[in-house]
């Protein structure tokens, strides 16, 4: 089962890990994106999972560094107004943010963001836990700091809460112009993926792909809830397990990534 990554862990991992397997599929991930805007200009993209720990937050800050070593201008933007992780995992102040900016009336853009590691990623903290996310996510305010946001970046990724039991990503998702849900292998269950991708679907979410976390790299995708997915290795048979001289055994992979959800959940 694919264990919750420690706050620390993350950020260590993206900052050291660029040519890891990981590393490359999410640039994999960040290059099918930049394919699905050349006709729809994708700018906000929602990263959104099934249920708490599945991987959500990683995938977002792994997708935000992708898409910044480009040479894209990324902003991060914690948009979990119950359990807001990012101030931890980049060890920032989190006294102003996404709440501060849609409670007050002038509150400087400056404060409220904060530079971090990797070049052209910045990051905006959720700011202090309010009383009433749901409210504050569906104002028309946050409407309008999310058009300006896009303004000023080439891409803004949101992390958000869970999809289950709280309004808070299907209104989210109503305001990006992308989502990508993020699932676990060995954990999210049939039920938990139908509930969360019909969810999306009354939201009217623009659900472009899915990521599963954890999938062993022995495991067809095709057999995992149905999905359509994407993996660099395929399985070897017992009569082609002769090895070449000289050539390396390519890295395992602990995780895959998928796109097309219309393939992905016909089955389900």
């Amino acid at each position: 089962m694919a264990k919750r990554q420690k706050d620390d862990d993350i950020l260590h991992t993206v900052l050291t890990n660029g040519r890891s397997a990981a590393s490359e599929a999410y640039r994999t991930l960040r290059t099918n994106i930049e394919f699905m805007s050349l006709d729809n200009l994708t700018k906000s993209i929602l990263v959104v999972g099934a249920h708490p720990e599945c991987g959500k937050t990683t995938t977002a800050i792994n997708l935000a560094a992708a898409m910044a070593q480009a040479g894209n201008s990324v902003l991060i933007l914690d948009t979990d107004l119950r359990r807001p992780r990012m101030h931890n995992i980049f060890r920032c102040k989190n006294f102003f943010g996404l709440t501060t900016m849609l409670i007050e009336e002038n509150t400087n853009l400056s404060a409220a963001r904060h530079r971090t590691k990797i070049p052209n990623l910045e990051l905006m903290p959720s700011g202090p836990v309010p009383p009433n996310p749901a409210e504050l996510l569906a104002s028309r305010k946050m409407q309008r700091i999310l058009k300006d946001f896009t303004s000023r970046y080439d891409y803004v990724i949101l992390d958000s809460p869970p999809l289950m039991n709280m309004a808070d990503a299907s209104i989210l998702a109503q305001l990006s112009d992308a989502t990508i849900m993020v699932i676990a292998y060995g954990e999210t269950t049939r039920e938990e993926a139908t509930k969360a991708h019909q969810q999306l679907q009354m939201a009217k979410a623009n659900l472009i792909g899915v990521v599963i976390n954890g999938l062993p790299p022995n495991q067809d995708p095709y057999g995992y809830y149905g999905y359509y997915g994407y993996y660099q290795e395929e399985p070897k048979s017992k009569k082609n397990k002769k090895k070449k001289k000289g050539k390396k055994k390519e890295p395992e992979e602990d995780f895959d990534i998928a796109f097309d959800p219309d393939e992905a959940y016909k089955d389900l």
